[in-house]
């Protein structure tokens, strides 16, 4: 049974913001319950994220809000776009220089480069705030979108491994890739100079 989404016993990690364009990436609280469990509870999204289970309900959203701030090996953003919850997009720390990127999106919010958008803010936030020389991702090789966005971030491909994916209830192959703190560098450098003409 769902109480009191508002509760001051829950230790909230300080905020932590990361502004784009069009996007604002800040941690998410048990006000955000609601908005969040209605974006994930959709079998597209969860056919597509390792950890998401369908249905998902407010629990599910209580409980991962709870688990990332109490753990502190994950760093996660709500997307936000003036204001509305749009999905989210994190890093997962848990293993040592295995630091993992991951995201999703609200269905009606697919193909509006958004997901391209928070990613790279995220990454950003990665390699300015730790000093690991990698970060890895993963898209299911029948996601052609998601393997799209981590191209579009300088990812590159390392292969197809076998992950287990909860709403599926199985394993199923997902493309492997990596991005190293010298391409992040060698794109931000490039991404400036561009502006600056």
């Amino acid at each position: 049974m769902l109480q009191d989404f508002s509760s001051t016993t829950l230790r909230e990690a300080r905020p932590s913001v990361v502004a784009t364009e069009r996007l604002t990436l800040r941690r998410p609280t048990l006000a955000d319950v609601k908005a969040i469990s209605q974006l994930a509870n959709d079998l597209r999204i969860a056919q597509n994220t390792r950890r998401l289970p369908h249905p998902y309900l407010q629990e599910h959203a209580v409980e991962f809000i709870r688990a990332t701030a109490e753990l502190g090996s994950e760093s996660v953003f709500l997307i936000e776009h003036d204001e509305t919850a749009v999905g989210m997009v994190g890093i997962d720390r848990s293993r040592p220089d295995n630091a993992e990127l991951g995201y999703w999106l609200g269905v009606e919010h697919w193909g509006r480069g958004y997901g391209t958008e928070a990613a790279r803010g995220a990454i950003d936030f990665f390699f300015e705030e730790f000093e690991e020389d990698h970060l890895y991702a993963g898209a299911r090789v029948t996601n052609p979108a998601s393997r799209n966005v981590l191209e579009k971030c300088g990812f590159q491909w390392s292969g197809v491994e076998l992950h287990r994916f909860e709403a599926l209830g199985s394993s199923t192959p997902v493309d492997s890739f990596r991005l190293s703190r010298g391409v992040w560098s060698s794109l931000k450098s490039w991404s400036s100079a561009r502006r600056v003409r």
